[in-house]
């Protein structure tokens, strides 16, 4: 009986033990799955995210402050993301889709619709923004890889760019009750309808109807010019459209600093001259004069990235690159 006792304990032992593994390895495959999950958009369909302004963030030392913000209309760099990020989670939790026109952007709520103009051949195409970036010195602004080569900038992987603000995505628009005159107030109710239905026909025979894959697939585009002629068509009607406008010559300058005091700006000057000409400019913003200090102008975007490197390395922590 003894015997018989110990062999009972050490089956059950035994049986604890393939359960407790059991259970490991199934807890296991479902954090692994959840993880490709994650990472790939799949699971239980594509994400659609959330409306997003966000908090102050911090990235390689450098802050960050999202606002709402429709006035927005500046120029800059821009470059683009692709395979790398494709099916994964965006900054308000939409699945990337590097065949989709979204882009990047460091402060702007998400979603937020801006339209970025190349300025270098005058092609504008109207962005979502739904994701954070790009975190590079000198870039305002990440696109997906369908839009850089819809702006025609795939290949040279940046180019000088205007973003300007659409809307901000929020819906916080709020309409004007509406009068209703008197007669609708007082008229009866109309009787009731009956149901009505519809079914979609099949294909004739021998007819292979195909199913669009809009995931993979990338947008259809109509370029239209500026007498508003299709330079080139999508399939079964466009759904996004590229404009175009004839553009003037655009330059790059290296904008060290903006300073309300001619003084400051020529103190500013002084200390970044060993890194090339500067110039102190002035402009009026709302009746107020500012004088900007700027290096250059510069002629390609990889000497800007140089200058702007040494104008941050003075311990110039403000320094942007700007086209003009």
């Amino acid at each position: 009986m003894m015997g018989l006792g110990r062999r009972w304990r050490g089956l059950s032992m035994a049986a604890c033990l393939l359960l407790l593994g059991a259970c490991a390895e199934t807890q296991l495959a479902v954090h692994v799955a959840k993880e490709i999950q994650r990472h790939s958009g799949q699971g239980q369909g594509r994400s659609e995210g959330t409306y997003k302004v966000g908090k102050p963030y911090q990235v390689q030392g450098v802050w960050y402050y999202p606002r709402v913000d429709p006035q927005y209309d500046h120029t800059g760099i821009a470059s683009w993301y692709g395979q790398k990020f494709h099916g994964r989670l965006t900054a308000n939790g939409e699945t990337y889709d590097m065949n989709t026109l979204t882009a990047a952007h460091k402060t702007l709520p998400m979603p937020t619709r801006v339209q970025v103009t190349n300025l270098a051949n005058g092609r504008s195409l109207i962005l979502k923004v739904n994701d954070r970036g790009p975190f590079v010195n000198g870039r305002i602004i990440d696109v997906s890889r369908r839009a850089a080569q819809l702006l025609g900038f795939y290949n040279q992987g940046t180019a000088k760019v205007r973003v300007t603000v659409i809307d901000d995505g929020a819906g916080t628009m709020v309409a004007s009750k509406p009068v209703t005159p008197k007669e609708q107030r007082t008229a009866l109710p109309a009787l009731p309808r009956g149901s009505v239905t519809a079914q979609s026909l099949a294909p004739p025979s021998g007819i292979k109807q195909a199913t669009p894959s809009p995931a993979t697939a990338p947008t259809p585009v109509r370029v239209a010019t500026a007498g508003g002629q299709s330079a080139g068509a999508g399939v079964n009607g466009s759904l996004a459209a590229v404009s175009q406008e004839a553009v003037k010559p655009s330059t790059i300058y290296v904008q060290a600093g903006a300073f309300a005091l001619a003084e400051n700006a020529a103190k500013l000057r002084a200390r970044l001259a060993y890194i090339g000409p500067a110039n102190v400019t002035n402009i009026f913003v709302k009746g107020q004069e500012i004088f900007r200090v700027r290096l250059g102008p510069i002629f390609s975007v990889e000497a800007a990235d140089k200058v702007l490197r040494q104008v941050l390395g003075s311990g110039v922590s403000h320094a942007r690159i700007i086209v003009e």
